[in-house]
């Protein structure tokens, strides 16, 4: 185990580099002048000159590349070019929201998604399991925009149970009073595909030879797809579950620009809009380097979830 996860990790670091030529160059080259982007249509092109002196622009390559590895070791990315605000503080005080909406979101989906997949699947072939499908399907074709406004209008101002907006710096406050519409509306938008993904899940192992065996050993139905089938199938619900990980900690954009939650989703999309590209490279690096974190503790799991497997 402890060889195969220092042959991970040293595998990670190449793929990392990787990642970090691919982002500096597309800056350098693809992204636009920062110069002009920060000195705006009216900059002479002395100021224009001042502004990519200050940022170093006029260096060598390998100058510029150096400098922007050590922001990525020391986590310092300088400050915002919108709002001058240093980017780690951007990090450090965004994604806490983030996660206050995001982890639930994720948990319940999860928690909700296998039992009801797993009910889909035990009844298989029959009238209930057409409707469901249907009713996912149906539940797929809508975007989530409308989820967003159909709810805070229901919800929000027709019942009145949740307030459609607002923030505040106590943890507990916002996850019983400001997240739980986005948190329901989220769930019952991703409960449409992780039931029929799962439900694939466990119909791939139903038909298996093992299934069969148990079956003519006189195990019950309840028994094969609670012991056999729901263990076994783990093993591809931790791979999405780990697909969408990464997720969790950049946030949904939609959810907090409508709900106004000052999250990391939101801030990365003003960031887009604004070319802000210290914030755009920083949260562009992490959550590759967070995406094959996650990779690799979700191999180290499957060997938890099915002793079988082995890692090589």
């Amino acid at each position: 185990m402890a060889a195969y996860i220092v042959r991970r990790v040293w595998q990670m670091v190449p793929t990392l580099a990787g990642v970090i030529l691919l982002v500096f160059f597309l800056f350098k080259f693809f992204g636009g002048d920062p110069a002009e982007i920060l000195g705006g249509l009216l900059a002479t092109p002395e100021q224009i000159e001042s502004i990519r002196e200050q940022l170093g622009l006029n260096r060598p390559v390998w100058e510029q590349l150096a400098i922007f590895v050590k922001q990525i070791v020391t986590f310092d990315w300088g400050r915002s070019w919108a709002t001058s605000e240093a980017v780690s503080n951007i990090f450090v005080t965004r994604l806490p929201a983030t996660l206050t909406v995001m982890v639930p979101i994720l948990i319940l989906e999860v928690v909700l998604a296998i039992p009801l997949a797993l009910g889909v699947a035990y009844v298989r072939g029959t009238l209930t399991d057409r409707a469901i499908m249907i009713l996912t399907t149906v539940a797929l074709s809508i975007s989530f925009l409308v989820y967003i406004i159909v709810g805070q209008w229901l919800f929000g101002f027709y019942l009145g149970w949740f307030p459609v907006q607002g923030w505040t710096d106590s943890f507990w406050k916002n996850l019983t009073t400001y997240a739980p519409l986005p948190i329901i509306l989220a769930v019952l938008v991703s409960l449409a595909p992780q039931t029929r993904l799962y439900r694939s899940f466990f119909l791939d192992e139903i038909g298996q030879d093992y299934v069969r065996t148990a079956r003519a050993k006189g195990l019950s139905e309840n028994t094969i797809m609670l012991k056999h089938v729901l263990r076994n199938a783990m093993i591809p619900i931790l791979t999405n579950v780990a697909v969408q990980l990464p997720g969790v900690f950049i946030g949904s954009f939609l959810i907090e620009i409508f709900f106004s939650i000052p999250g990391l989703g939101r801030e990365v999309y003003l960031a887009v809009n604004r070319s802000d590209y210290p914030v755009i490279q920083a949260v562009t690096v992490y959550l590759a380097f967070l995406t094959m974190v996650i990779n690799l503790l979700a191999d180290l799991l499957y060997k938890v979830v099915d002793p079988r497997v082995v890692l090589k």
